[in-house]
């Protein structure tokens, strides 16, 4: 770790990619279910039902719930790498097991591992970018979570358009024993080393990660968890009631809550696993949905490309406002399209009118629905609650996930696809007035004054750019626009 010929940079991509890599598999379990059903429908060897369609697909939500609890035990004792090490061999099994399936028990099963492994991942990767990089790279790393997905998305979708089914989770299992080995060459977070007591182990890494440039940030680190070492006597006696009306500890977690649940129903989820379904509901049963597919998802990457830049440039609640509210109104405009097109008022009933609303979904999706939750969940929990309180937060995934998966089909089959979206309309509604009242600015901002923040604490700095920051906001909409 001592190469001087490697920049700060350098090291801090190399960290992230290894997380990438990582993700882009876990985007391939999400959207194995699109090509895998329709596959197994037409294989003889397997008897597939409905139910058993719902199950394959909303399995990984349910699991994922359970893959989160095991994250905090392992990577708050054991440290971020073991968290790594485990989820990389997890996804392995989970891989090798769905290729070795003969049954539809068997491919479930397959399907559970690798909700585990991607369930312990929601909270370690936003973790991960966040501990490892600067400020000034933050949030442009952590743009790369969703656009690592949605590569794995894009990916398995045309791979499995290519392949067999089986043939493309044996090419996917390559991608977590990647990340396995380029995690044996990446160091411990600096910040698990500080909360351990290990400040000179934390002063190497953090040096190594970032130079010397930001000592600054370090210090402070290392100061607030000495002084929380110290008070350690006095928080013995802390109740769980204390613990949980204060205010840098319930906050970030209401926020991420919303935050998560809203990403996932804006589409995200629903469109990985039921990509085909849905673009027929909405366009034309007779269109070419598969195509439709591999264009959306070759869309999403390169809108997630796109939010690498626009993410870094613009302030976090100006674009969680903007894309959230593009989000909203295609929602709500793909529901106008659907009822007049149902009800016979609608007389013009060209390809590109629904087509031009779905990639305005898609579009809000890409920018900022899908990589903003991972980019704010790495900036606003605390280092002393930062394990448990990203715990909790991601239920709201897992939850959302696998509710969104599970009642898909039986919301379309009573309410349809124009009654789905009005109910999904109506949380991404809600969510978004919650989050205008919660939602700190956090670009370029440390850690330690994100925390200071929620606590009541916030500098003069962070003080002076709250009062600033509804005209800013005004402002970078209209360029962003």
């Amino acid at each position: 770790m001592a190469n001087e010929k490697v920049t700060p940079f350098a090291k801090q991509c190399f960290v992230t990619l290894a997380v990438g890599i990582n993700l882009i598999g876990h985007g391939a379990v999400m959207g194995f279910a699109a090509v895998l059903l329709p596959q197994i429908h037409e294989d003889s060897g397997f008897v597939v039902t409905k139910t058993a369609d719902s199950w394959i697909a909303s399995v990984i939500g349910l699991t994922l719930l359970i893959g989160n609890f095991f994250a905090a035990p392992v990577m708050g004792p054991l440290g971020r790498k073991v968290a790594h090490y485990t989820i990389s061999v997890s996804a392995i099994v989970g891989w090798l097991v769905t290729i070795l399936a003969t049954s539809v028990e068997a491919l479930i099963v397959g399907r559970i591992i690798q909700g585990l492994s991607f369930g312990m991942m929601l909270p370690l990767r936003s973790i991960l970018i966040g501990e490892y990089t600067s400020p000034k790279y933050r949030g442009a790393f952590l743009t790369t979570v969703s656009l690592t997905q949605g590569f794995g998305i894009f990916f398995v979708h045309l791979l499995g358009s290519l392949v067999s089914w089986q043939k493309t989770a044996l090419i996917c299992v390559f991608l977590p024993f990647t990340s396995l080995v380029m995690t044996i060459f990446c160091p411990e977070s600096p910040s698990w080393l500080a909360a351990k007591g290990r400040y000179d182990e934390c002063r190497t890494v953090f040096h190594w990660l970032r130079g010397t440039s930001e000592d600054q940030e370090l210090e402070a680190m290392i100061k607030a968890r000495q002084d929380f070492q110290e008070d350690k006597v006095n928080r013995k006696n802390t109740t769980l009631i204390e613990t949980v009306k204060k205010k840098e500890f319930y906050k970030p977690i209401i926020l991420m809550v919303h935050t998560y649940a809203m990403g996932q129903v804006s589409g995200a989820t629903s469109m990985a696993a039921y990509s085909t379904t849905i673009i027929k509901l909405i366009m034309s049963p007779n269109v070419n949905a598969e195509a439709w597919m591999i264009g959306l998802d070759a869309q999403r990457l390169v809108g997630n490309t796109l939010a690498i830049y626009v993410i870094n440039r613009f302030r976090r609640r100006t674009m969680m406002f903007l894309t959230g509210g593009i989000s909203f109104l295609s929602h709500l405009a793909i529901i106008t399209y659907v009822c007049l097109r149902n009800s016979g008022v609608l007389t013009y009933d060209e390809m590109w009118v629904p087509g031009l609303l779905v990639c305005t979904q898609f579009f809000a999706i890409a920018i900022g629905m899908g990589p903003l939750p991972s980019v704010i969940a790495g900036e606003v929990f605390p280092l002393e609650y930062r394990s448990i309180a990203g715990t909790i937060s991601i239920v709201a995934i897992a939850g959302t996930l696998f509710v969104v998966l599970k009642t898909f089909q039986g919301l379309v089959d009573a309410l349809g696809i124009e009654g789905t979206y009005g109910v999904y309309a109506a949380i991404i509604g809600y969510s978004l007035v919650v989050m205008w009242y919660l939602m700190p600015e956090t670009k370029d901002r440390t850690l330690q004054e994100i925390e200071d923040e929620f606590k009541g604490k916030s500098d003069a700095k962070g003080d002076v750019e709250e009062k600033k920051s509804l005209k800013v906001e005004l402002t970078d909409i209209k360029e962003c626009a």
